[in-house]
């Protein structure tokens, strides 16, 4: 690949106050690496400072109350151990000379009663059981049925993205990013699949909405619209997320979205994880067009794909998720058109330092700190 094809993926962009060194950027990954309590850990703030050559990381989805939790060994940031654990993240990303947003989380119906507090029924816009998993022990198990959100209990989790809003600020992020994919809480509402309210957060698009409309509120408010960001993922089915007509739904969400002036809109195209094309009838250029501030595009990005997106003026910024995982130094490389090293999916999920801060750079790495273990 010629150097003049990289040159923009690799040029400085403004970002609200923000000035990136590239436009590539670490996507949330969940890793589950936290202690007891969602207190995230010295070895945490390692892996994420040996990432900070990204022009922007985008931290793991962390929940922002306990009922939001739906893993074992995922990261919160509702209690002053939360807090104090993260300042270690952003103090040392910071250090590196990097930029983090944190990625605000309610998991909704794809939980189990024993990770719920008092092995309560997860809770969800209405009660249908999602066919899908979640990782407990060490393994993965059918998630539990869900209970309907009573109307009063809608605004007390607006009122936590707000707080977990003002927590990620206070332990030093620099925005944050409210997850609105992949079948979690927010999708849930969003989609007919999962959401049979017949009250105002049910029924009608605008409806549907609703409540993502007023997290979005909530939250910006808080930090402002430069330090917030959203995520969606429009066709993936990833956790039994499904809608009758994702296009229509999207094109709306997106309308909604940009009247609120997120600083970006980060959007999976294709399905989580999978492929890009699962529904050729999606038009994700024509969902760009409806956002006028930073589009980040993710998943399945190659450097060249990448690279194409940004000089064809498809995209503002790319986000990777999988290449981080075993290649710290993926700026680095990218420029060097260096290979990439292959990550080892045993160890994605829980354990220490193996598979998380022990792949080889290609070089030292510009910035570490801490402690293997």
């Amino acid at each position: 690949m010629s150097k003049h094809t990289t040159e923009l993926l690799l040029s400085h962009y403004t970002l609200g106050d923000l000035d990136l060194p590239n436009r590539i950027v670490m996507a949330p990954l969940t890793r589950s690496r936290a202690a007891e309590g969602g207190v995230p850990t010295p070895l945490m703030a390692e892996y994420y400072a040996q990432r900070a050559s990204a022009g922007l990381i985008i931290a793991e989805a962390t929940q922002i109350s306990a009922e939001g939790r739906g893993y074992d060994g995922t990261p919160g940031i509702y209690t002053e151990a939360q807090i104090a654990g993260w300042e270690l993240v952003t103090h040392a990303v910071h250090t590196c000379g990097g930029r983090i947003f944190l990625q605000l989380w309610h998991v909704g119906r794809i939980s189990h009663t024993s990770l719920q507090p008092d092995n309560r029924a997860p809770v969800a816009p209405s009660a249908i059981p999602a066919k899908a998993q979640t990782f407990i022990d060490g393994r993965f198990v059918e998630v539990s049925e869900p209970r309907a959100l009573e109307r009063n209990e809608i605004r007390e989790i607006v009122d936590a993205y707000v707080l977990a809003t003002r927590n990620a600020l206070w332990a030093g992020f620099d925005g944050v990013e409210v997850h609105a994919a992949n079948g979690y809480l927010i999708d849930q509402f969003l989609r007919d699949g999962s959401n049979e309210r017949t009250d105002e957060y049910g029924g009608s698009i605008e409806n549907r909405t609703r409540f993502l409309t007023e997290v979005m509120q909530g939250v910006i408010e808080e930090a402002s619209e430069d330090c917030v960001g959203v995520r969606i993922s429009p066709v993936s089915s990833v956790n039994d997320a499904h809608d009758s007509n994702p296009t229509e739904l999207f094109s709306d969400v997106v309308k909604v979205l940009d009247r609120l002036k997120p600083v970006y809109l980060h959007v999976i195209e294709g399905q989580t994880n999978g492929p890009r094309d699962i529904d050729p009838s999606f038009d994700f250029h024509a969902l760009r067009q409806k956002f006028h501030r930073t589009y980040m595009a993710n998943n399945g990005y190659t450097l060249e794909l990448a690279a194409q997106c940004i000089e064809a003026g498809d995209a503002n910024l790319v986000a990777f998720g999988g290449p981080f995982i075993a290649n710290p130094d993926l700026v680095e490389r990218f420029r060097a058109n260096e290979p990439l090293n292959a990550p080892d999916p045993a160890t994605f999920y829980g354990g220490g330092a193996r598979g998380y801060t022990d792949y080889p750079a290609i070089g030292n790495l510009s910035c570490s700190v801490g402690s293997s273990s």
